[in-house]
């Protein structure tokens, strides 16, 4: 069993068998409000949390977007507590969660965090490369740009559907999955964006009207390559290109830039080199 840490707004640290919310929590009964997560690095010396003030960003966007009060500084000094309470391990995951708390009691938000070791075994065989199958997402590619209420690009608690997508590509063989739109673009994992490569130029689908979450380990690899000289677009991705690109990853911020080595049942080109690179660019 993984070591574990939880925390919650206005208590701090409690052991991990504590309540923290009640049944009637709306983030619990409906899915009603928000996380965020990142990797927690400890080797030698103190805890380190990757990209915080990034993903600190985008779960306070995921609050206001919900209509949920958020206090920056209150979060920053629960992460720091729980942090400080951490035993050192080489890679924990460090999760943040924010509902809009009991229905019972309106006007109560529930906030609490969990840090988890993360089982290196499983992330590094995914590092080394992925099975992924195509699984349609039933909207098309431009279905966000109009309708604020659907909620694209949060981070949203419901994540039943997510969870069904990596249950199906699992029932096919495969590590994971990739929606694509109705019109025919490749969308998001369950829980990753996809980075393709053409020739020297990095392509990473558009936010917005997509409604995808804007992907901190993306927004990183494409700074660092950027900054490498390298060509880099957000654009629509033909799922056809897929099968024609030097090389898709899927990259998320705790699992790492994946290199997809097979793609619906078809072997994809893998660059050993460029596969490192762009890991690297991730911070993996």
């Amino acid at each position: 069993m993984s070591r574990q840490l939880v925390a919650v707004l206005g208590r701090g640290v409690v052991p991990t068998t504590a309540p923290i919310a009640t049944a009637d929590d709306v983030g619990l009964v409906r899915g009603d409000g928000c996380f965020d997560a990142m990797r927690v690095l400890a080797s030698d010396g103190p805890a380190v949390i990757e990209n915080l003030e990034a993903h600190l960003e985008r779960f306070e966007h995921s609050a206001h977007r919900l209509g949920l009060p958020f206090d920056a500084n209150a979060w920053r000094s629960l992460i720091a507590e729980a942090v400080a309470a951490w035993p050192p391990a080489p890679e924990a995951v460090l999760k943040l969660v924010l509902t809009r708390g009991p229905e019972s009691d309106p006007g109560a938000p529930t906030g609490f965090l969990t840090i988890t070791e993360l089982n290196l075994d499983v992330m590094r065989r995914a590092r080394q490369g992925i099975a992924v199958r195509l699984l349609p997402r039933g909207y098309a590619s431009d279905a966000f740009a109009d309708a604020p209420w659907l909620l694209g690009g949060v981070k949203l608690l419901s994540y039943a559907v997510n969870a069904a997508a990596k249950r199906a590509a699992g029932a096919s063989g495969d590590d994971d999955a990739l929606f694509i739109s109705s019109n025919g673009y490749a969308l998001e994992g369950p829980t990753s964006a996809v980075i393709v490569r053409q020739g020297e130029r990095l392509v990473t689908t558009p936010t917005g009207g997509t409604g995808i979450l804007d992907s901190v380990t993306a927004r990183q690899v494409f700074a660092r390559a950027a900054g490498a000289g390298f060509s880099t677009a957000h654009a629509l991705i033909p799922v056809a290109d897929l099968f024609e690109a030097d090389g898709v990853w899927l990259a998320s911020s705790i699992r790492g830039v994946c290199p997809v080595t097979r793609l619906d049942g078809r072997t994809l080109r893998v660059d050993a080199d460029w596969s490192a690179r762009v890991a690297a660019w991730g911070g993996f």
